[in-house]
């Protein structure tokens, strides 16, 4: 048994369940190795996710991908967070391939995170890799620290955005695109 699926053992008999009944026999081990997947993102690099994707363009408008769920667990309570994170950045010369911008957001989501950490490391990544002229992340997302305990708040939602260049300082180009993302009335 892995060290993972060992610590997964005691805490089974910590809650006072029997790790030998039929239903959590292998309990351990699933856990551990759902926990590995859901943490993914330790173990990806930033080059390796984008993978050369860069390509030119004479493009030097505003390209948003609205709408990328996104599967995260909250780092002072281990429970899930699940949403949407909406990207945009304003290309100056080359353009990220589109997947990537997606695969940028799983490889930070895919870690221990808090909601605030997360939208900036995806800004900031995109910002890296592109050297675009501005970048935009927005992020709503429901947490279950908020739903399953605590509060027990069922309907909360929590956005986060995170503006760099020139959507940090242009207030136009900012409200576009949070109107585009459907955000701003």
């Amino acid at each position: 048994m892995t060290e993972l699926s060992s610590h997964y053992q005691q805490i089974l008999v910590g809650l006072g369940e029997d790790p030998e009944r039929e239903g959590l026999l292998d309990t351990p081990k699933r856990a551990a190795k759902a926990m590995q997947y859901l943490c993914k993102g330790y173990g990806e690099r930033l080059e390796d996710v984008v993978n050369g994707a860069l390509f030119a363009s004479t493009n030097d408008e505003m390209v948003i991908v609205q709408d990328l769920e996104l599967y995260s667990l909250c780092e002072h309570h281990l429970l899930p967070f699940i949403g949407k994170a909406h990207v945009a950045y304003i290309p100056t010369g080359k353009v990220l391939g589109l997947s990537k911008v997606a695969r940028i957001v799983d490889m930070y989501a895919r870690r221990l995170q808090i909601q605030e950490n997360l939208t900036r490391q995806i800004a900031e990544a995109i910002q890296e890799v592109t050297r675009a002229a501005g970048v935009a992340v927005v992020i709503e997302a429901q947490h279950m620290c908020m739903k399953m305990r605590g509060v027990e708040k069922q309907n909360s939602v929590m956005n986060t955005s995170v503006m760099l260049g020139t959507f940090r300082e242009s207030c136009t180009t900012r409200m576009e695109f949070l109107q585009l993302i459907g955000r701003s009335h």
